[in-house]
């Protein structure tokens, strides 16, 4: 994308007094100019790298094998956001996103109460998901930014009750804290336990085990040669 392009979509600077809320967001989200997220009100462009296109590609070639393979209710779209359980100023867009079929369109929605088949009321018209139940697994491409994966969206997945939360740094750039000293190409897999996220590190040859796809047969190095 050009610079005038970029201008021309006209990206709120941090400098201006007005945040934007969710609806705002929504009305002014430029479709075709990229991927964009909400972080308390500020606009962020979401700019990743060719290579960290492939890794998500991969993953989501994978797990749609898998899907179809097991005749899963599953879907995983193109693009959705997520919207944060406590606030109307922030969603995320994860690189990948399995969704639970069933969930959206329940007949039986769980609190708080939705009319009838609309657990997810916001998904139609806005592609946004509200209910962590819906979503089955959520993964983040580490590339540049971090903490954005291992310190807001890791918080903000596990109040929203996400079941399963991968973060694959495929160049070790997490801090050591998160991926061991020294530090090295990690998967991070949490899960939700009692509504807390327990965590599993795998690298190398190890298998990823996986809560949501149990019978997976994908290993780090798979995913990294994919990031050389």
């Amino acid at each position: 994308m050009s610079v005038q392009e970029i201008e021309a979509i006209n990206i709120p600077e941090k400098q201006d007094i007005k945040l934007m809320n969710l609806e705002e967001f929504w009305d002014w989200y430029p479709d075709g100019y990229g991927r964009f997220e909400l972080h308390n009100g500020e606009v962020f462009q979401v700019q990743p790298t060719g290579t960290h296109e492939q890794v998500a590609g991969f993953l989501v070639l994978e797990l749609g094998v898998e899907i179809k393979r097991l005749k899963l209710p599953f879907f995983i779209p193109r693009q959705g956001l997520i919207k944060a359980i406590d606030s109307d100023k922030s969603a995320y867009i994860p690189d990948v996103m399995v969704l639970d079929s069933n969930a959206i369109k329940a007949e039986n929605p769980p609190q708080p109460p939705f009319e009838r088949g609309e657990v997810e009321p916001m998904w139609k018209k806005r592609s946004t998901i509200t209910q962590g139940t819906s979503i089955k697994l959520a993964i983040e491409v580490v590339s540049r930014n971090w903490q954005d994966d291992y310190l807001i969206k890791l918080a903000e997945y596990e109040k929203l009750g996400i079941g399963e939360y991968w973060i694959v740094d495929y160049l070790g750039l997490g801090g050591r804290r998160y991926i061991g000293d020294p530090k090295q190409p990690t998967i991070s897999v949490y899960h939700l336990v009692e509504g807390e996220y327990s965590l599993n590190l795998f690298r190398g040859q190890n298998v990823v085990a996986s809560p949501t796809f149990p019978k997976l047969n994908l290993t780090p190095e798979q995913i990294f040669q994919i990031g050389q």
